[in-house]
């Protein structure tokens, strides 16, 4: 579930996120919130709840560098995901080396967080590559996992781009490379189980969660709606979570929510 300051914290978990995703919604699809909210909202943050951080669109070493230098992270008992994008980054080689250097960076904070790799569905207007491509790139970065969602925040969801074949394909090629799946994208509670279909790890939810749009508040109400719908995808045909490297939990049905 993402959350853009420590007011948020609490209606996310009290509604039932698993996971805790700071990011601006103001600032796009992956808005970095700022250095004094980022670290208010890891005070409410409990030891044993996984967090996430947008971190932006990224183009050159230099820009992954400066997302460090700006990143005050403490180690934590639960892991913590670390969000990267490339709109308007077309060369593969180039976003191999952009995630390249974000897991090195990683791997030598004291926190040890793991790099994520975005994906859009919209990947033509976004200039990027097409999804499995950066699923290919992040595998070979080692880095955790890929994300896919929308870059142009107008409206469109996810399975406006992809049908849920569509997705549920990327999802079982990206497991099939080692990775952690997450699927988001302007979802609703309708859209659950469609998006779901591939079972991935983590469904993304922002919009859906607030009373007034993604750039509205969070509401725990709204939360706990989204955490119901998921909570009742059939056995077998919703999302499952595995433990590997010491970061996943298993559970049967219902994916992690978060943004």
């Amino acid at each position: 579930m993402s959350v853009r300051s420590a007011e948020e914290v609490g209606p996310a978990l009290e509604g039932g996120a698993d996971i805790i995703d700071a990011k601006e919604p103001e600032r796009g699809s992956l808005g970095p919130v700022p250095s004094e909210a980022l670290g208010q909202i890891l005070c409410r943050m409990p030891e044993h709840r996984p967090f996430s951080a947008a971190m932006g669109d990224v183009g050159t070493a230099e820009q992954v560098a400066a997302a460090f230098e700006a990143l005050e992270l403490p180690p934590r008992a639960a892991p913590t995901y670390l969000k990267f994008g490339f709109a308007g980054v077309r060369s593969p080689s180039l976003i191999s080396l952009l995630l390249h250097t974000a897991v090195r960076l990683a791997a030598l904070r004291p926190s040890h967080p793991l790099v994520v790799a975005v994906a859009y569905a919209d990947a033509d207007r976004a200039g990027v590559p097409p999804p499995d491509l950066i699923s290919r790139l992040a595998q070979e970065a080692s880095a955790a996992g890929v994300l896919i969602d929308t870059c142009v925040k107008d409206g469109s969801c996810l399975l406006d781009w992809l049908n849920p074949d569509s997705v549920a394909g990327w999802v079982f090629q990206a497991r099939g490379l080692g990775l952690l799946t997450a699927v988001a994208g302007a979802l609703g509670p309708d859209d659950l189980a469609s998006a779901c279909l591939g079972r991935p790890d983590i469904l993304g939810v922002r919009g859906a969660a607030c009373d007034a749009g993604r750039s509205g508040r969070v509401s725990a109400a709204r939360v706990a709606l989204l955490r119901s719908r998921l909570d009742q995808i059939p056995r077998g045909s919703g999302p499952v979570l595995r433990r590997g490297e010491g970061h996943r939990e298993t559970r049967d049905n219902g994916a992690e929510v978060r943004a």
